[in-house]
């Protein structure tokens, strides 16, 4: 049997990298390193988070994600990313509405690292006079 056609994207945020790809269906779903949207991300929070970039003119996908590194917020936020940049592949008159709310930018934020001779990236030992 044929494999339908499927557009492919990646998402990242801090140490998360989402592997997308959507394929047209007869209703969106999610599947998430073989698990449901539900089961892998069980916080309506997180839920909405992933669910922000597909807006209803877009259409209905099927939506298959490969995921690793990172806590649950960050692969959330890096699937948003991945599914953002794979609609506008699929359709370009996306691209704007999308950029507005700031889902194809990278975030760049990430943990800063720690120096020597500090305790972690700015916390600096007690400092007594005596």
């Amino acid at each position: 049997m044929a494999q339908a056609k499927y557009i492919e994207a990646i998402g990242r945020r801090k140490t998360s990298v989402a592997r997308v790809r959507i394929t047209p269906a007869s209703k969106t779903s999610f599947t998430i390193n073989d698990r449901e949207l539900e089961s892998y991300f069980p916080t309506k929070t997180l839920q909405r988070t992933v669910a922000e970039a597909i807006t209803e003119e877009a259409g209905k996908f099927n939506v298959t994600v490969k995921l690793n590194g990172g806590g649950v917020a960050s692969q959330a936020e890096a699937l948003r990313h991945g599914l953002s940049r794979a609609l506008v592949a699929l359709d370009p008159h996306s691209r704007g509405k999308l950029k507005a709310k700031g889902y194809l930018k990278r975030d760049p934020r990430a943990k800063e690292r720690r120096k020597f001779g500090l305790k972690k990236a700015r916390k600096a030992p007690q400092w007594s006079k005596r």
